[in-house]
């Protein structure tokens, strides 16, 4: 894939107020500690992660990418009739039908010209929406896109925790719900356009490209579901996860080299943990004080993680203008999508 014209013209993301600790979560499950002498502290320390945010009770997917939509509306020199295009693009949705963009649409106030609808596929879905949105602006179909992406962890991170205190379950028994201890919520909103949009004196922020593989023999890895009302379920082989995806992003990464070269000031990967960063950026031969991560304060957001990251690089002021930054997305099914960005 390859784009000429077509620009990130602002970024937002907006988080959830409460934080959920790692701490927190263990005190919860302080019987099923106990029972299996697990060691206080080891959630921490396996994967990074102090803390994460969660949504009030009751907050649906629609209600968080409508908020990342109208902060990227807010900071955007467009308004919001001239979106042509709204995709709301995570793992959450409201319900099967009809599509979550609807909700958040109307919500957001976008126009009714507007063409919506929603795009799913794991962690890397909001960046298949940049390059969907891309395709259109550069084909003339459309000139100016709204993507964003609301995820809600806390149903998932709840029903695991009844899962794990109420199941008989013994040290391996509790391994394929371990990542979901991870999870955290928030949502990121951008606003795409063609480069004639832009307003003057705006510098381009250009999605130059990128290229995917997949590798769907390890589709069954991780798997999540819904598990009756307003609740989530996932298990998934973190360890096998892991040896996969490292493979597909080695893969990825040549060809995506081969075609936009391999010299970036930031490299920044999605957001799982510090286990998974120390590997994939050793299997690639990249250096990690080019990456920026979030995966401390947030948690794996889902499609929102990547996304999100690049925002808080930008606003912490680690992504600069000129900068060259190229997007690691791997997402289970398993997929893998990295895009190059002129910042």
């Amino acid at each position: 894939m390859r784009f000429a014209h077509t620009c990130i013209e602002s970024l937002a993301v907006a988080l959830p107020d409460e934080v959920l600790s790692s701490a927190a979560i263990e005190a919860r499950l302080a019987p099923l500690y106990q029972r299996l002498r697990l060691p206080e502290g080891r959630l921490e320390l396996m994967t990074g992660i102090r803390e994460r945010r969660v949504w009030p009770e009751g907050t649906r997917p629609s209600d968080a990418s409508a908020a990342a939509g109208r902060a990227a509306l807010a900071r955007s020199g467009l308004r919001a009739e001239q979106v042509e295009l709204f995709i709301h693009a995570a793992v959450c949705r409201d319900m099967l039908e009809p599509a979550t963009a609807s909700f958040a649409h109307r919500k957001i106030g976008l126009p009714a010209t507007a063409q919506i609808f929603d795009l799913s596929n794991a962690c890397l879905g909001w960046l298949n929406a940049l390059t969907v949105a891309a395709g259109l602006i550069e084909s003339g179909q459309i000139r100016c896109a709204l993507v964003c992406a609301g995820e809600n962890g806390g149903p998932l991170v709840e029903q695991t925790l009844r899962t794990l205190l109420a199941a008989p379950l013994d040290r391996n028994g509790i391994k394929p719900y371990f990542a979901n201890l991870t999870i955290g919520s928030g949502a990121v909103g951008a606003v795409v356009c063609h480069e004639s949009l832009l307003p003057a004196g705006a510098r381009p922020h250009r999605l130059r490209g990128g290229v995917a593989r997949a590798a769907t023999a390890h589709s069954e890895l991780c798997q999540g579901d819904t598990h009756g009302a307003d609740a989530l379920a996932m298990q998934t082989d973190s360890e096998a996860l892991l040896v996969a995806g490292i493979e597909l992003a080695r893969a990825t990464w040549a060809a995506f080299t081969d075609a936009f070269g391999g010299d970036y000031d930031r490299t920044l990967c999605h957001q799982v943990g510090s286990t998974h960063r120390r590997k994939l950026y050793e299997a690639l031969g990249l250096d990690p004080a080019r990456d920026f991560s979030t995966f401390e304060t947030l948690g794996n957001t889902g499609s929102v993680a990547l996304p999100a990251t690049l925002a808080a690089a930008v606003d912490a002021g680690a992504v600069r203008a000129g900068d060259r930054v190229a997007l690691l997305g791997i997402g289970s099914g398993l997929n893998s999508l990295m895009l190059a960005l002129d910042w």
